[in-house]
This record gives C-alpha cells, sequence and structure tokens, in this order.
C-alpha cells in the first residue's frame, strides 16, 4: 500500500467517522426541539377529553372531574333516584330541556342522559357560576325530591340538573358532550357515537 492510498483511507474513515458524528449530534438537538412542540400537560388538560372509570361508583355516589377548566359531576344515580325525576315537573322552570343549548340533542329527555344511571353535568350554576352542592336526601315535606343546591343564591336543582322555579338561575346545568367507551368508562369532551 502506497502513501498515497493510506492518506485517501485516513481522509475517508475521518470523513465517515466526522459525518456519523455530525448525524448523532444533530439527532440529539433535535429530540428536545420536538418534543418542545408536543403540547405540554396543561394544554392537554385545558382541551382534551377526560376519561371517568365508573367501575367502583356506587349507586347514589358522585365524582368530581375537571374538564377543560370547569367542574364537572358524574352522579351514578339509584333506582329511587330515577323514579323521583318525574314527581316534581310542575316545580321545574324547564322541565322538558327545552334550552337547546343547554344539553346535546342526545340527553334532551327526561333524564338528561345517554344512560338514565349516569347523569353527566358541569358543577356550574347557571347564574353567576358558583359550584352547587350536592343534597341527595328527600324532605317531601319541604317539596325537595333530591338534587344539588346553590349555596351562594339559593338555586336549586333537581337529580337531573334541571332548575327550579322562584331561584335566581335562570336554566338547567349544562351537560357537556360525553359518550360511554364502554358500560364501565365516560369519555367526556367527545360525544361522537354517544347514542
Amino acid at each position: 500500500m502506497t502513501e498515497d492510498d493510506l492518506d485517501r483511507n485516513r481522509r475517508h474513515f475521518l470523513t465517515v467517522a466526522t459525518v456519523v458524528t455530525g448525524v448523532a449530534g444533530a439527532g440529539m438537538v433535535a429530540i428536545p426541539f420536538l418534543s418542545s412542540l408536543k403540547p405540554s400537560a396543561r394544554a392537554q388538560a385545558l382541551g382534551a377529553p377526560v376519561e371517568v372509570p365508573l367501575g367502583s361508583l356506587q349507586p347514589g355516589e358522585m365524582v368530581r372531574v375537571l374538564w377543560r377548566g370547569r367542574l364537572v359531576f358524574v352522579l351514578r344515580r339509584s333506582e329511587p333516584m330515577i323514579g323521583l325525576l318525574g314527581e316534581n315537573d310542575d316545580q321545574l322552570k324547564d322541565p322538558n330541556s327545552e334550552v337547546a343549548e343547554q344539553q346535546p340533542e342526545y340527553a334532551a329527555n327526561a333524564t338528561r342522559s345517554v344512560k338514565p344511571e349516569y347523569l353527566v353535568v358541569e358543577g356550574s350554576c347557571t347564574h353567576l357560576g358558583c359550584a352547587p352542592i350536592e343534597d341527595f336526601d328527600v324532605r317531601p315535606a319541604e317539596g325537595w325530591g333530591g338534587g344539588f343546591f346553590c349555596p351562594c343564591h339559593g338555586s336549586r336543582f333537581d337529580l337531573a340538573g334541571r332548575v327550579h322555579t322562584g331561584v335566581p338561575a335562570p336554566t338547567n346545568l349544562r351537560v357537556p358532550p360525553h359518550r360511554f367507551v364502554r358500560d364501565d368508562l365516560i369519555l367526556i369532551g367527545q360525544d361522537t357515537g354517544a347514542a
């Protein structure tokens, strides 16, 4: 082997080594840059649908979740709770849920839900946005069939989130878009294939 061949081989080796090192370095620099383009966990939480597992939720129990910065109540109604829904319609402002903006079309029914057992409503009073508290105890002497009570200004909602008459809240609690992924899992924020 001549000295020119040796120099050519060294130059070829150095060129290949430099290219490989440069490509590896560019890859290492690109990974953090490309990762920065991915939405943050906070941004995803603000807009992404939220999964709510229902497996451990017992009849009469409720869970609270955040979706797009809003509180959402998921109530598993018992059979007696569902049975109470039609009894006090004369005390409600909108018993038939006629304000279309308050719920998706698939929830414009007597139970305001896809499945009568589960109520999904935003936990924000339609008066001034306060958070109503649950009061599921039935008190017939007071005309209370259970539901949600806003302690700030006295608005009352039944077990379907429908507003009572004579209270400051103008409309029913909003039903967010949602669907059942499985019998034991709700996806809030997406309603493709809800019904």
